[in-house]
């Protein structure tokens, strides 16, 4: 039963994210933020190539750079993980694999306990990519 609830809750996300997708050629102002930092950072490759694929994928359905939507806010994650040596390799496991109901992971509390759905057809080096551009967010 917990399984049939589980992938029917993955079903109805997928569904909502998806519903957004219209709404991509806007992404390039969701993601843009006009701080100091960023401006800083924005001509980085890593900022760039990370922004790209952001924007490509359906990522700014449940994230934003400053603020908490459906998951964690970009700068929040990238703050958390800032300096560790491990964050690269955990979070683009997370992009690729998802974050289940039942997975025992860090922003349970922060999201209520939602799921991240599996992005299967990012490939292990835009995950990275993508993380990298996140992790260039930190304010520390």
């Amino acid at each position: 039963m917990k399984k049939y609830l589980a992938v029917a809750a993955a079903f109805a996300i997928m569904a909502a994210c998806n519903s957004n997708s219209g709404n991509s050629g806007n992404s390039d102002s969701s993601v843009n933020t006009t701080d100091t930092k960023s401006a800083d950072i924005s001509s980085n490759p890593d900022y760039q190539k990370g922004l790209q694929l952001v924007a490509a994928n359906d990522c700014l359905t449940c994230h934003k750079i400053d603020e908490k939507l459906v998951g964690p806010s970009y700068r929040d994650v990238a703050n958390k993980y800032a300096g560790s040596d491990t964050a690269l390799n955990y979070l683009s496991h997370r992009i690729i694999h998802g974050v289940g109901v039942n997975d025992q992971h860090d922003w349970a509390e922060q999201t209520n306990n939602a799921i991240m759905t599996p992005h299967l057809a990012v490939s292990e080096a835009d995950a990275d990519q993508m993380v990298k551009y996140i992790l260039l967010l930190s304010n520390k």
